[in-house]
């Protein structure tokens, strides 16, 4: 008997006087017990933000990326524990794949996001300065810096380390504190994952507590500052986001909740063509995976109406080889669902659909010789899917798939969209001009469109896998929360705020050069100081150098561009953008770096390219140019390099902007 313990206010707190029983998914026995304990959810959030939360925010984005990175792979060293614990889940090996490593796998593709797509500082730059003034002396700039509450995950059962660890990575590297509620049948696993992490030591205290049983009066307590994420049923979901609290207080609340999710058989993917095998293993692996227990799992398959009966033997064949049992057992592809009574609830889904759908596969009552709460592959058809109700309201989270038919590509949209809102929708197809017109009208109703066929099977990852680069969430049913999806998830633990102002300001804020704010360029050439000798507003003004037509015609002969602008007099004048022949865009650029580059080894490493490009005002053979060449902003990128944004802006000898990029280089400390 395990006891699941609470980690709260820094200490492990065990199951009080009447915890919840949890039973092993495999054989129904009690295995743990959890819940009961009193715990003062008030000075939970309070220790969150005062400790876990001041901490964090201390720390700059690319130092809680590293903390992050850190976790995952103390996580990895030790997963096994985990592994054995998450069979009594009914979780077989292939299933922790998807929990545990997908869980540390998302975990580390936020501390490299964070590394590469985030400032080394404390404010995230949302967008461009905007120009708020004819002078360029009061502009704007919207930032994003933590909220400073605490972040509250309710979690699902069916994912016990990945639900937890795909919210904690962008919750951290916003520099936001977590109290985590798992699931309590699975809560056992979630617990011991805590624990690594606390013994780990690389956590700050209060950035990560942990309820087994219920939230008591949690909810009571938080305020604006504070965020609820959830993961669950939709009318759990409406439960919380419906409390007084929540809603007098406007606490952020995103959902990622029930979902009706397809795959659509283009109708190209004829019996024999890759697509056609590529969608029944597909749609299979979606049925059997975790027992169906995926929020993204296949619930309603379309396929063309000439393709139903093929594709029912297909399927048939397919889910005849899956064996269901004890999932220790390497032999068995399905393993069971998480408890009897999660089982009771998916025959109960599985009767309704019965009332529209005929049940074509997979026989509950085989599965009676087997304890614990084991269920086979179950396929329905609705052949009539217009006159039906329950088919496209109905989510049996377990291995229960309907198959539906559809006239053309307008009717298959349009069943697509009859589930309310889905997470994920798939569609096999090798004609693009289906996919297009799929997209354009089942694009608003889907958080994610998942296209496949032969030219990208080797590389796809699935129909059901959500990535950490790309949102996962969807609207109507399904949430309208955006879970994952990049930097765009951790913006959901920060506060966006418009900061006008003058330049200096600005770029005392964000620590970012703004054009127009005061430069220093007293010091040394800037190519010869190391990274840290480099500041933000550091500038060099170099001499002017003339661009005579030999120039011109040099450079044209010498790289073959002899576009009639730099060649032709006539034609040149004749265009509406130029005066006559001008100079080459990239000739100015040559000429820039020839003007600003010290040619000596230092600390520039390498110069790995430049963004934001524009070419104002044409050069004509005569003009001469001169560059300022401004450290914009800097980040750490190794132990021995930083990478330096500079602000190369070159004017002529009227002092008018003739071109202006960023230049990026590797500078060594």
């Amino acid at each position: 008997m395990r006891p699941v313990h609470s980690f709260a206010l820094g200490a492990w707190v065990a199951p009080g006087p009447d915890p919840r029983e949890i039973e092993s998914a495999i054989t129904g026995e009690v295995i743990a017990r959890a819940g009961g304990s009193a715990l003062d959810m008030a000075a939970m959030r309070d220790f969150a933000v005062a400790r876990g939360g001041a901490a964090l925010r201390t720390m700059g984005f690319h130092d809680r990326a590293r903390m992050i990175k850190a976790v995952a792979l103390h996580l990895r060293e030790r997963r096994a524990l985990l592994y054995d614990l998450s069979f009594d889940t009914g979780a077989t090996a292939k299933d922790h794949l998807i929990d545990v490593d997908g869980g540390i796998g998302t975990m580390l593709v936020y501390a490299s996001k964070g590394r590469r797509e985030m400032p080394d500082g404390l404010v995230y730059l949302d967008g461009d300065p905007e120009m708020l003034g004819q002078s360029g002396q009061f502009q704007g700039q919207h930032i994003c810096t933590p909220k400073q509450g605490v972040a509250v995950h309710i979690n699902a059962y069916n994912f016990p380390v990945w639900g937890m660890l795909e919210k904690l990575a962008p919750t951290w590297l916003a520099g936001m504190p977590a109290i985590v509620k798992p699931a309590t049948s699975t809560s056992y696993v979630t617990e011991a994952c805590v624990r690594l992490i606390h013994e780990s030591g690389l956590v700050p205290e209060g950035a990560l507590q942990l309820v087994t049983g219920g939230v008591s009066d949690l909810f009571d307590h938080l305020r604006g500052q504070d965020v609820v994420t959830f993961t669950g049923s939709a009318a759990t979901g409406l439960q919380l986001r419906s409390h007084a609290s929540l809603l007098s207080n406007t606490v952020p609340f995103t959902a990622e909740q029930d979902s009706l999710n397809a795959s659509v058989l283009g109708p190209d993917a004829i019996p024999g063509t890759p697509e056609f095998d590529l969608f029944v293993k597909e749609v299979v692996r979606e049925i059997t995976v975790k027992a169906g227990q995926k929020c993204t799992a296949v619930r309603r398959i379309m396929v063309p109406e000439v393709s139903m009966d093929p594709m029912q033997d297909a399927l048939t064949k397919a889910l005849t080889g899956i064996t269901v049992g004890d999932p220790r057992d390497p032999a068995m592809r399905m393993g069971a669902l998480v408890s009897a009574a999660q089982k009771q609830d998916v025959l109960r889904a599985a009767d309704r659909i019965g009332q529209e759908a005929e049940r074509v596969f997979g026989d509950p009552d085989t599965m009676a010789g087997l304890r614990g709460a084991f269920l086979p592959p179950m396929l329905y058809r609705c052949d009539a899917p217009d006159d039906a109700d329950v088919v496209h309201q109905t989510e049996a989270f377990g291995p229960v798939s309907t198959l539906i038919p559809y006239r053309d590509t307008g009717h298959a949209a349009y069943l697509m969209n009859r589930g309310g809102g889905a997470l994920v929708a798939s569609v096999i197809t090798h004609d693009a001009s289906f996919a297009r017109d799929i997209t354009m009208v089942a694009g608003a109703f889907h958080g994610r469109l998942y296209f496949n066929n032969r030219d990208s099977m080797a590389d796809a990852t699935g129909h059901g896998a959500p990535l950490p680069h790309m949102v996962h969430g969807g609207p109507g049913r399904a949430g309208g929360g955006e879970e994952l999806g990049g930097i765009r998830a951790v913006l959901h633990y920060m506060q966006r705020t418009a900061v006008q102002g003058s330049p200096d300001i600005l770029s005392a804020i964000t620590g970012a050069h703004v054009t127009g704010a005061s430069t220093d360029s007293g010091k040394r050439h800037p190519f010869t100081r190391a990274f840290d000798d480099l500041a933000i507003g550091d500038t060099l003004v170099t001499p002017a150098r003339q661009v005579t037509l030999k120039d011109i015609e040099t450079f044209a002969v010498f790289t073959g561009d002899t576009f009639y602008a730099h060649m032709d007099e006539e034609a040149a004048a004749a265009n509406p953008f130029f005066p006559g022949r001008v100079a080459h865009g990239y000739l100015l650029l040559s000429f820039a770096a020839g003007l600003f580059v010290q040619p000596d080894p230092g600390p520039v490493l390498a110069n790995t390219g430049l963004d934001n490009l524009r070419f104002m005002t044409p050069v004509s053979p005569g003009d001469s140019i001169y560059v300022h060449l401004t450290v914009k902003a800097k980040r750490r990128r190794t132990e021995t390099y930083g990478e330096v944004r500079w602000q190369v802006t070159l004017y002529n000898q009227d002092d008018t902007q003739v071109a202006e990029y960023d230049l990026l280089t590797m500078n060594a400390y």
